[in-house]
């Protein structure tokens, strides 16, 4: 006697939220977000539309609960790190840019991004969103560790959020490259990529006699 598999989302009900996310990720990256049908997303999911909606209301839910799952976690590991690191800001800096090019190597995560900077002119909300949990969030740790680079002499006193970008920059420009134009990028090797982007960057910053 042979028995029915029961399916996926009823074996596992605590990992549906997970499954969806992902349904709704691929169905976005591959038909895009305004003609990417709940419907589908379910079918990929092993749910029904009703079931989707169990969980989200809209495309846009799920696409703010992508940030918040793929791409918030790193601002709010640069929070802890501005708290932990005040002692060693410069410390924390590097650390902080390992675990970022580590991140945006990942295709899945710089997917989430990539979204939004493609929907930011159509969907306002979704860039609100996207600037108020993950920009302004890891901008403001990154501040306070330049802040208490300059206090602790390390770095010569210059524009704390003019620093921000050039950090930010470069990571980012290689993310783009990668992901997007599809070149050759140095993501393929980030502990390479973070110490000459360091030593760039500090040396700019040198205290100045």
């Amino acid at each position: 006697m042979t028995t029915t598999q029961e399916p996926r989302w009823r074996r596992r009900p605590e990992a549906r939220p997970e499954e969806i996310l992902e349904a709704a990720l691929a169905e976005f990256t591959e038909r895009g977000f305004e003609a990417a049908r709940m419907e589908d997303i379910g079918k990929r999911a092993g749910l029904s539309k009703a079931g989707v909606y169990l969980y989200f209301p809209s495309k846009v839910a799920l696409l703010e609960a992508l940030i918040e799952a793929r791409v918030a976690p790193l601002a709010a590991q640069a929070q802890t790190l501005a708290q932990a690191g005040r002692d060693d800001p410069l410390g924390a800096l590097r650390l902080l840019a390992r675990v970022a090019a580590h991140r945006i190597a990942d295709p899945n995560v710089f997917a989430v991004p990539r979204l939004v900077i493609g929907l930011s002119g159509r969907f306002p909300e979704i860039a609100d969103y996207y600037r108020t949990h993950v920009v302004e969030k890891a901008r403001g740790a990154l501040e306070a560790l330049i802040g208490a680079a300059i206090a602790n002499n390390q770095i010569r006193a210059v524009d704390k959020n003019a620093v921000v970008r050039a950090f930010i920059g470069p990571m980012f420009f290689e993310a783009m490259w990668a992901h997007v134009l599809r070149g050759e990028s140095a993501l393929k090797e980030p502990e390479k990529l973070i110490e000459q982007h360091f030593d760039i960057l500090l040396k700019g910053l040198e205290p100045r006699a």
